[in-house]
């Protein structure tokens, strides 16, 4: 093989899927270092004037505001990668999410800069946001759009992988710095580390990112003149059911996955009043076969039918909003891993087939833009607003009750939209570009 060979952009299905992989791990383990930062140290160093409950609530809104962005990367990206291509913006993804979260690794605290603290925060999460909203779609596209038509569940699960892949990560790095820091040293200066790892990682996901190629449905989307002007507009105008039913199952798989990887710290912590490395040492042993779900739910897609598995997954997710807090309650680490083990599986279930069946919704043209908007919708409910809606429940009710009312009611609601969802709606686009048949297992 030749110097040129071995540096050339790859069209291969393996290697653009492993290249969507780390690079949506990148970017979420950007995303939750900040969330874990939230629930343990941003109320005191950025909002030390409120009370411990306000303090709380006012980092977490830090939080939300990254999923408020979220949808204005989406549409800036999706019109641009529906119309230059779906490369370059994961490019430019990668670099806006990991600038803004190495400069928040820079950041100086309340107690030195006072109100232009909080302030220059929400602006760098709202970065972030941005960065992470062009992510997804731009990602599970580069990898479905390459893959085998009949393997395009088990190729767009890779992208998903990132989720529990950067959980994991980030929480690694935060047990090895509060196991290895006095509670005053990493409260001081320890919480930044993480985010200056950030700037490394950037490097490394460039590099694997600048040798993939742009996907061929893209291209022949473009050599057939069809690319459209203002696609994210033609997306409203030509598909809003496919827009709405998107949204609306894009709620719960974010709502789990936020609850155990963000909220689940806060309220072990402060309600049961276990050590923060308990929490997390919980949380990364429910990661891995959390991975592991992901990519056989993304098999099972294919197999048995996107919309089945997906189904599968919100139906669990139903059944099991009371139980796992019941176990949660315990306070013990067995309950409190098995309430949650089975929270990421009823996540993976649904997050394995849901890349392709929210992607096979839209036409090629459109495709960025109406499948970043799906999500990025639904991630607003799921991930941004139901921790911080959580937090006020219990401490209006004072019990789980309301929290498990809460879970079971945005699982039935991602479950009604793909159940009342027709074949139409999830089945594939027959136009010139797409690989993708008119019929697949997606709406089986």
């Amino acid at each position: 093989m030749s110097a040129n060979q071995s540096t050339a952009p790859s069209r291969k299905p393996g290697t653009v899927a492993f290249a969507s992989y780390i690079g949506t791990t990148i970017e979420w383990y950007d995303f939750f270092i900040y969330g874990i930062a939230a629930t343990l140290v941003f109320s005191t160093q950025f909002f030390p004037e409120f009370s411990d409950l306000g303090g709380t609530l006012a980092a977490l809104a830090t939080f939300a505001v990254g999923f408020i962005a979220r949808p204005i990367g989406g549409i800036l990206m999706g019109h641009f990668g529906d119309r230059v291509g779906r490369k370059s913006m994961l490019v430019i993804s990668l670099l806006t999410m990991g600038i803004a979260t190495s400069l928040i690794g820079l950041l100086p605290t309340y107690e030195t800069i006072g109100v232009w603290a909080p302030i220059l925060l929400v602006v760098l999460r709202l970065a972030q946001g941005v960065g992470v909203g062009g992510e997804w779609a731009g990602a599970v596209l580069m990898a479905v759009e390459h893959a085998p038509p009949k393997k395009r569940s088990l190729y767009g699960a890779f992208p998903q992988l990132g989720l529990p892949s950067g959980i994991l990560l980030s929480q690694v790095v935060y047990l090895v710095l509060t196991s290895t820091l006095a509670e005053g040293a990493f409260a001081d200066w320890g919480w930044r580390i993480p985010f200056l790892i950030s700037a490394a990682l950037i490097v490394v996901g460039l590099v694997i990112r600048l040798r993939i190629e742009e996907s061929d449905d893209f291209q022949k989307v473009q050599q057939a003149g069809k690319v459209e002007k203002l696609p994210i507009v033609e997306a409203f105008r030509t598909t809003p059911l496919q827009l709405l039913i998107g949204s609306l199952a894009s709620i719960a798989a974010p709502a789990l996955g936020y609850l155990v990887s963000v909220y689940m710290v806060s309220y072990g912590t402060e309600q049961l009043g276990l050590p923060n490395t308990t929490m997390l040492w919980t949380i990364v042993a429910v990661s891995v076969p959390w991975i592991l779900m992901v990519l056989a739910s993304g098999i099972a897609g294919d197999r048995f039918g996107r919309k089945r598995t997906f189904v599968a997954g919100a139906a669990l997710a139903v059944v099991w909003a009371f139980p796992m807090f019941w176990l949660v309650d315990t306070g013990t680490v067995l309950g409190i891993f098995t309430g949650l083990l089975v929270a990421t599986v009823a996540n993976s279930v649904m997050s394995g087939p849901q890349p392709a069946l929210i992607t096979g919704m839209f036409p090629v043209r459109l495709r960025y833009s109406g499948s970043s908007v799906s999500y990025q919708a639904g991630s607003i409910v799921g991930g941004g607003i139901v921790p911080m809606l959580a937090t006020t429940l219990y401490a209006q009710f004072g019990s789980t009750v309301a929290l498990s009312v809460l879970v079971a009611v945005i699982a039935l609601i991602s479950l009604t939209a793909i159940l009342v969802a027709s074949r139409r709606i999830l089945g594939g686009h027959g136009e010139a570009g797409t690989a993708e048949p008119a019929r697949e297992p997606a709406a089986r």
